[in-house]
């Protein structure tokens, strides 16, 4: 049982929400509004493990994950001021994703958030992870 040592934890936990969307400028379907159920993974990291011997409480980190997607949730996102000046990509929906998932509270001590899995379809994802 080792609270600090070289090993590394990583946690995973996954949400959902509903959205849709077009992508301007693109030359194709994706053109056309679409919707999507986009499937969101988060994955924190850590060395030190707390009293209890974990790193970070899986239903805080879901908690907080979905306290972010709520504001995508059964949206049109082209429609939200977030995407005022970005195109509603899975890319940029996974950068805004981790910007506002690692602003949160939960972070700071031995967790940090280190990337956002975005999935459009079971066979497309997009990650965006943390400069190391």
């Amino acid at each position: 049982m080792s609270k600090g040592d070289d090993n590394l934890y990583e946690l995973t936990v996954r949400s959902a929400f509903e959205a849709a969307h077009f992508i301007n400028g693109y030359e194709g379907k994706c053109a056309r509004l679409h919707g999507h159920n986009w499937e969101v993974v988060a994955v924190v990291r850590g060395k030190t493990l707390d009293k209890l011997d974990m790193l970070i409480d899986f239903k805080i980190i879901r908690a907080e994950l979905n306290k972010v997607l709520s504001e995508f949730d059964h949206q049109f996102l082209n429609n939200l001021e977030t995407f005022a000046k970005d195109n509603p990509t899975a890319e940029n929906l996974a950068r805004k994703i981790f910007d506002n998932l690692s602003a949160a509270e939960i972070f700071g001590g031995a967790a940090k958030l280190y990337a956002i899995k975005i999935y459009e379809t079971k066979n497309s994802c997009v990650t965006y992870t943390a400069d190391e």
